[in-house]
């Protein structure tokens, strides 16, 4: 189903004047060569050879929710087998709408179509996490991304309207229909992350509710990505490989390959599959379970042919929440291996301090406790 994401604009810009080209892809898709900035050092660059696939679980969600103790206890053991080993796992049957899905992925593509000068409506400022973002107006200037990515911030309160209201007050009112259609997709990924966070709980083995209690009233991160085609794939990345500093993320893939993980001493793959969510622990959570489940390295690779685009719904908890392990995850055999700190401050490093990678979590817990240390002397 093909839908047209704007209502009819009568305002056509007249007037308006054209900001720089910043991705151009009409120019850099059809590059034999691609600019420097692009290209990453050799032992980074993904491999020519076929990567093979990461086997993960398929968690069925009704399942869980159904109470039936073989199905809660195959659920928990599937998981925490997992999240030791990677922090990667696909959920199904987890009551997202088909049709919802469809569309946010139109949007997606919809959005990305759009001439430069429309989607640097929503170009993110300096200093900021939230807007439009291509390659060449982030903070770093060599082994750039081949990507862009519009990034929104999105509240659990029932009340809030956040979504809806950023794509007409930012992009016009045209684009009001896409703001509804994110709005509910958002509202969807906060009722499954939190239930994700109750399986997580129960796998730990921590008070029931206690992950749920700690992401109500959670201010979360949409964002669409879109990597386009590029004529030298063994050159450059799509995303480089990192850790998500986040709690959790729930990807949706669409159709193209892209997605690896790092275990092991390889790369492997995971292949898309429409009616399933991708899952996987971030750093944040990580802190949560005191180190006991993994954030694992993964990036994303492009193609020649064809893009490739995907939805990724980041939890983030509340602003005031103290990330702290509960009590059941800390004993004498596993002291606490992160000190207290709250969400704000960790994405104030990675965003100000450190380019994500796989040590960033423990990165920071040196730096937050080199500054505690400096405040207190």
């Amino acid at each position: 189903m093909i839908i047209d994401p704007r209502t009819p604009r009568d305002d056509a810009g007249e007037g308006e004047q054209t900001k720089p080209r910043l991705f151009d892809q009409a120019i850099l898709n059809h590059q034999l060569s691609i600019p420097p900035q692009f290209i990453w050092p050799e032992h980074e660059r993904p491999s020519a050879e076929i990567v093979p696939e990461l086997h993960f679980p398929v968690i069925d969600v009704a399942a869980f929710l159904s109470g039936d103790p073989i199905a809660v206890a195959r659920t928990t053991h599937l998981v925490d087998e997992a999240c030791r080993k990677h922090g990667f796992f696909s959920v199904v049957n987890h009551g997202v709408d088909f049709n919802l899905i469809q569309k946010a992925n139109r949007c997606n593509e919809y959005f990305f179509d759009l001439p430069d000068d429309e989607k640097q409506r929503a170009m993110r400022k300096p200093g900021e996490l939230c807007g439009y973002a291509s390659s060449f107006n982030g903070r770093f200037s060599s082994k750039l991304p081949w990507k862009e990515t519009l990034s929104f911030q999105c509240s659990a309160e029932e009340s809030s309207n956040l979504v809806e209201e950023y794509f007409p007050r930012t992009l016009g009112g045209e684009f009001s229909t896409m703001g509804k259609v994110y709005q509910e997709y958002c509202s969807k990924m906060n009722d499954l992350s939190l239930t994700i966070m109750e399986i997580l709980g129960r796998s730990l083995g921590v008070k029931q509710g206690h992950f749920q209690e700690m992401f109500q009233g959670n201010e979360s991160i949409m964002r669409l990505n879109h990597y386009p085609p590029c004529q030298r794939p063994d050159q450059t990345l799509g995303t480089g490989p990192h850790c998500d500093p986040t709690s959790l993320t729930i990807l949706h893939q669409e159709s193209i390959n892209g997605l690896q993980v790092f275990i092991d001493g390889e790369w492997r793959s995971i292949s898309p599959n429409f009616n399933e969510f991708i899952v996987n622990i971030g750093d944040t959570f990580m802190a949560l379970s005191n180190g006991i489940y993994r954030s694992c390295l993964h990036r994303a690779v492009v193609n020649k042919e064809i893009s490739r685009n995907s939805l990724a719904f980041f939890l983030c908890p509340n602003k005031d929440k103290v990330v702290a392990p509960p009590p059941e995850l800390v004993s004498p055999d596993r002291p606490r291996k992160y000190p207290d700190f709250k969400w704000p401050m960790f994405l104030q490093f990675t965003q100000k301090h450190y380019r994500a990678d796989t040590k960033t979590l423990e990165s920071f817990a040196n730096w937050l406790i080199n500054a505690n240390q400096s405040k207190s002397g």
